[in-house]
């Protein structure tokens, strides 16, 4: 595959096609994700995982923003930001254990640019370029109501500082979940009013959580450590992974919505690295069957692959992949204990 087509590769919108082929013509073109420390980590995580390798690959340089001061707005984990920094370096660690390479990324705080009065420039000029109303109407990207920033004031700060530490990092591709749509997209438009560098905007699918019930809403349904019967959690042990997956959302023959299909295109398939993905069966239910791609595994689900054989291959997969999460975490458990200690993660 060419690097667009290593880029694109379970992505679901990217805006734009043209303007990431120009962007990949750049001698060291540059890209972001950011997250809130908030909590633990899921296996959702394994989609941007992957795609930041993606990145490094095709020689960008890249920046996991670890946004505290964000996340002290949103009124994550109390709104301590004590235990937001902490939470930081324990992400910092799942990063590792899901394979990316700390030395090819750049892990950057937002408490590490905001005595910075140029940023503060840069987020009242964009304040200027957003009206009340499309401020509001983004709050969505924080998981909050605009009705919430009648209480606080700082609510309405967060899409003007979320939109400026695009510019601020001067970006070209901004990268995300769906759920970050709304923000890329401001960025894109306010781009053009400052004169800054318009960034391309690239969002994989969220994953579905575990008993979603076939909602649709891909914001609302999506795997969160909020319901934690309802994720994966990187640290789940194999018989808890096995539980959860026994319990997932799975009608037969049914794709929209579906969390175990989902989970196996955009978290197992990748893994394979083209080895078949393999149901093993006794021979009195019709024996083992492999499958060489996504597309195949799918077919034989609505021809009648029966749920159970889909979700117990699914939890194997699955369980070999968290074996290096978890051997890193044995090697590596100062952040994750006080994490746990601190109550911020259940035991």
């Amino acid at each position: 595959m060419d690097k667009l087509q290593i880029l694109t590769n379970n992505v679901e919108e990217v805006v734009t096609n043209e303007e990431l082929k120009i962007v990949l013509s750049k001698k060291k073109p540059k890209a972001y994700i950011g997250f809130e420390p908030s909590g633990s980590v899921h296996i959702g995580w394994k989609i941007c995982t992957n795609k930041i390798k993606d990145f490094i690959d095709c020689g960008f340089d890249f920046t996991v923003l670890l946004a505290d001061w964000h996340a002290y707005i949103n009124d994550k984990l109390g709104g301590d930001i004590e235990k937001i920094r902490l939470c930081g370096r324990y992400m910092e660690d799942c990063f590792a254990s899901l394979g990316v390479d700390k030395d090819r990324v750049k892990f950057v705080y937002a408490s590490d640019y905001v005595s910075n009065s140029k940023y503060w420039e840069l987020v009242l000029r964009t304040a200027k370029s957003m009206s009340v109303a499309r401020v509001k109407r983004a709050m969505d990207i924080m998981g909050r109501s605009a009705e919430e920033a009648e209480k606080d004031l700082s609510k309405l700060f967060y899409p003007a500082m979320q939109v400026s530490d695009i510019f601020y990092l001067d970006l070209d591709v901004a990268y995300g979940g769906m759920d970050q749509r709304r923000a890329h997209m401001l960025a894109r438009e306010i781009s053009k009013k400052l004169g800054r560098k318009t960034p391309v905007a690239m969002h994989t699918p969220l994953l579905t959580g575990l008993q979603a019930g076939g909602r649709m809403d891909p914001v609302e349904t999506k795997m969160s450590k909020s319901k934690p019967d309802a994720m994966l959690s990187i640290h789940d042990d194999p018989v808890s992974v096995k539980k959860k997956m026994s319990k997932a959302f799975c009608p037969e023959k049914q794709i929209e919505g579906n969390p175990v299909l989902e989970i196996c295109k955009y978290v197992v398939f990748p893994e394979l690295k083209g080895e078949p993905f393999l149901i093993e069966r006794p021979e009195k239910f019709g024996g083992n069957q492999e499958f060489n791609s996504y597309e195949d595994l799918k077919n034989a689900f609505v021809g009648g692959l029966h749920p159970l054989d889909l979700k117990n291959a699914t939890a194997s997969y699955v369980n070999k992949i968290l074996e290096p999460v978890h051997a890193y975490f044995e090697k590596h458990p100062e952040n994750y204990n006080k994490m746990k200690e601190l109550g911020i993660i259940s035991i």
